[in-house]
């Protein structure tokens, strides 16, 4: 059974049907959320970051939300494959003692321990990934408008409650409650250039410095009701900043970029590329568009994923299915990122020499 599956755009295809898949024909990366769905890509990350991309010279954009921006913040890094491996083992090992009497962590004790982690893995490092020579990090968080400019006992689930509604008659409408923004790395003033066009929602883009950069992060991964969001992030427009997947969940994005460096390569775990973490339910906003012409995605063939424990990719319904049993929660998703290697090792030796008959309509 092949682990791994390949989904292209159509020009992406046309591109490689022409030239084969270089380094220096990458301009983007983008980083899904997803929560622990995103350590199954740990080995192709540190494929792509340690070895294949070292063979070129061009910038290239890497676009992240939530678990997806500490991916490729952690890319960013000197000596990133270290630093990859870190992020592995220390997202599998991450644990939340429960006070006697509570079932579960308050969204308090998640956000403080989500920035004692940050802290930990970035603190005093932050240059590294600001000032490289290559990568352009944009880390994407959602801001709260109107009722959700703040978090409240009340506002909060009566906004998302009109989040989702909106959302539902239409994906524009969730403007209304919630903003794109994008924090960016690269320049003195305003960071990079962002890699795609915003006119398909409302959005900001604020410079990624080391004034925010760790309050940016932790927006990004902020999960309603399991964290509280960031507040009024310095740089950038006022507001309560939840979870980039929010908005952003896949990186669903029309992306532009130069001739010399045309093509999207997306390691992911799915076929789909899902808009906003509340399309999840509307199916039919799950299709490609021309959005995604240039992109190439690299994902687990799901009758692959089948063969993992649980017959699935570790998952936040993980936390909830071992609870305190940490030794078990660790031992599944370590035998998930093990397994995970073979996805590096097919990509690798497809790289070597690309067969167009691999390549699926994205």
């Amino acid at each position: 059974m092949q682990a791994l599956r390949l989904y292209a755009g159509p020009q992406a295809r046309r591109h490689i049907e022409h030239h084969g898949l270089r380094p220096c024909d990458v301009g983007a990366i983008p980083a899904a959320a997803g929560g622990p769905k995103g350590l199954i890509l740990g080995p192709l990350d540190r494929l792509l970051f340690g070895e294949w991309l070292t063979r070129s010279t061009q910038p290239v954009h890497l676009i992240g939300a939530s678990i997806g921006a500490w991916r490729m913040a952690t890319a960013c890094l000197n000596h990133n494959v270290a630093a990859l491996e870190r992020l592995e083992h220390d997202y599998i090992a991450q644990h939340f003692e429960l006070p006697p009497g509570q079932k579960r962590p308050s969204a308090d004790q998640v956000s403080r321990q989500f920035r004692q982690n940050l802290d930990g893995f970035f603190g005093g490092r932050t240059s590294e990934i600001l000032t490289h020579p290559r990568y352009r990090l944009h880390v994407l968080a959602s801001r709260g408008r109107g009722i959700l400019a703040r978090d409240g006992r009340w506002r909060t689930p009566l906004g998302y409650a009109g989040a989702f509604a909106a959302n539902a008659a239409n994906r524009r409408a969730l403007a209304n409650l919630i903003d794109r923004v994008v924090f960016s790395a690269g320049q003195d003033t305003g960071g990079a250039a962002l890699p795609f066009d915003t006119g398909d929602f409302r959005s900001h883009q604020a410079r990624l410095s080391e004034d925010n950069f760790m309050d940016a992060l932790q927006a990004s991964c902020s999960i309603p009701f399991v964290l509280r969001p960031v507040q009024d992030i310095a740089g950038a427009p006022r507001g309560a900043y939840w979870d980039g997947g929010i908005t952003d969940y896949h990186m669903h994005l029309r992306y532009r970029l130069p001739a010399s460096s045309p093509l999207v390569l997306y390691p992911h775990f799915q076929r789909s590329v899902v808009p906003g973490w509340l399309d999840k339910a509307w199916k039919r906003r799950h299709a490609s568009s021309p959005a995604l012409d240039s992109m190439l995605v690299v994902a687990p063939d799901p009758a692959w994923v089948r063969t993992l424990p649980n017959a699935k990719l570790p998952d936040r319904t993980d936390f909830t299915r071992y609870g305190q049993d940490l030794a078990s929660r660790t031992r599944v998703w370590n035998g998930a990122t093990s397994a995970a290697q073979r996805l590096a090792d097919e990509f690798a030796q497809w790289l070597e020499k690309p067969d167009l008959s691999q390549i699926e309509p994205l």
